[in-house]
């Protein structure tokens, strides 16, 4: 082992302390934003629906640009490309603050969202490449439940932020985080190894690009319009068009943007799909409860701050222990354990009505955050552990591009599911609450959170019967 990689070991957790500060960053300004939108409609002249691009315009980039980044941290250096992404978004951030322009807004979040994709897709490679095997677990525990917290503190946070201040300083806030991370990033953040002297796939960028936006676009706007609407079935033609496109010509490419042989690897596949999965189930519940708690039960949008704050405490304490046991027993009995354990909590949160007490509602959403924290952090392990050193960047923004996609699925699945539930109980389509009929909520609810159960059921069992193959070829081996 030379001197480099001895400094990086002795480094390690300040290493993951600068890359779990700028993950929660990054993962922060994907929802720290929801909260603050009627404020910022008001203050720009703009509808709400013009400024729901300040949202969008973030997820989709990221989305579209992840898989670059995860290439070129392959091919240039992951650290390299880290550190261009924390100055980058920086910068955006101070524009996002100090602009009185939606134009200019959604420029600065493209820019946001250029830094945050280039961080995103190369921090689980940064840590797998620091972390010996026997800690890499906790390490990426750790990352995961920043993660996490970036995207369950958000709304509670910026509704914080918002009613002390003013929405500029939800963007503003980032600024010195950024600076300082940057400035010890340059100062310790490993040096980068070997990188590939090839060329970017250009091609198959701008193909994938074609299927992501589309893609995000439809799902974001057929919540809205209906999902039958010709405009929004156009989208998702192009987007299923191009997705096949681009599987193709990656098959032929000689230095691909995405090497399809990762895929082949059926323990990375089934880590990738249940991580999309169990996105999309905690998106569900991230999208309905602020709703339940405010419009159903009443609550106060501090007091609905405070209960929103009990997931990512739990999950704060439950991630690290999940991936530190991921180390001493293996992974995959943790992340069956963590899905059936999610899927037992989301059926408890499917029993809410306006009878429930607190304290079994906090019971509730205990027993789902417990069980999704005991399989986000092993999870992450199998995903990184399973791919050679030269593949750690495109697998971490992999990992980062099923996250997002579940979000947006997540959230445009629950959205439909709740709306057309209502519209049945009700008798006619609404696309809202409907005050006074906290009876047609809670009916479509109940169908939200069953079907979020389920999916997660469906993980589950897919996990369980990998367990049960690798435990059947160990007992005839050992025959």
């Amino acid at each position: 082992m030379d001197s480099v990689e001895n400094s990086n070991f002795k480094n390690r957790w300040v290493i993951l302390f600068i890359v779990v500060m700028v993950t929660f960053m990054c993962t922060l300004d994907s929802s720290i934003v929801n909260v603050a939108l009627p404020e910022m409609a008001k203050s720009l002249k703009v509808t709400s629906a013009g400024i729901q691009l300040v949202v969008a315009s973030y997820l989709i980039v990221i989305s579209a640009l992840i898989l670059v980044f995860g290439r070129l941290g392959d091919m240039l250096g992951k650290t390299k490309v880290f550190k261009f992404g924390i100055a980058i978004f920086t910068i955006g951030s101070l524009f996002c603050g100090i602009t009185s322009s939606l134009s200019i807004l959604v420029i600065a979040r493209v820019i946001q969202a250029i830094g945050a994709a280039a961080t995103m897709a190369n921090s689980q490679g940064i840590i797998t490449g620091v972390f010996p095997a026997k800690e890499r677990g906790r390490a990426l525990g750790i990352t995961g439940t920043f993660v996490a917290l970036g995207a369950m503190v958000g709304p509670g946070l910026g509704g914080f932020i918002v009613d002390a201040t003013s929405w500029e300083y939800i963007f503003l806030i980032n600024i010195p985080i950024g600076l300082i991370t940057l400035f010890y990033g340059l100062k310790i953040l490993p040096k980068a190894h070997k990188t590939e002297k090839v060329k970017l796939d250009g091609y198959g960028a701008l193909l994938f690009s074609f299927a992501i936006i589309p893609l995000f676009v439809a799902l974001g706007k057929g919540q809205e319009i209906g999902f039958t609407q010709p405009i929004i079935l156009i989208g998702f033609l192009i987007s299923i068009v191009s997705f096949i496109t681009f599987i193709l010509v990656e098959k032929k490419r000689k230095n691909p943007l995405l090497d399809l042989k990762i895929f082949e690897n059926k323990l990375f596949s089934l880590s990738i799909f249940c991580g999309f999965i169990s996105f999309v189930a905690l998106f569900c519940s991230v999208i309905i409860q602020p709703f339940f708690l405010q419009d159903v039960l009443q609550y106060s949008p501090a007091f609905t701050g405070l209960i929103l704050m009990v997931s990512p405490l739990i999950l704060s304490v439950v991630a690290p222990i999940s991936g530190h046991l991921s180390d001493k027993i293996g992974s995959e009995i943790l992340t069956f354990i963590g899905l059936a354990i999610n899927s037992v909590g989301l059926l408890l949160m499917s029993t809410l009505n306006e009878q429930t007490s607190l304290m079994s509602m906090v019971f509730y959403i205990a027993v789902m955050t417990i069980g999704n924290g005991l399989f986000q952090s092993p999870n992450n392990s199998l995903i990184m552990s399973t791919v050679p050193r030269d593949k750690l960047g495109i697998a971490g923004s992999i990992n980062g591009l099923v996250r997002n996609l579940g979000m947006v699925c997540g959230i445009a699945l629950s959205t439909t599911i709740l709306y057309n539930g209502m519209s049945h109980k009700i008798g006619y389509r609404v696309t809202n609450y409907v005050v006074g009929r906290n009876d047609a909520f809670i009916y479509g609810m109940r169908i939200v959170y069953i079907t979020a159960s389920v999916i997660c059921l469906v993980g589950a069992i897919l996990t369980f019967l990998r367990l049960y193959s690798i435990k059947s070829k160990s007992i005839n081996i050992v025959k």
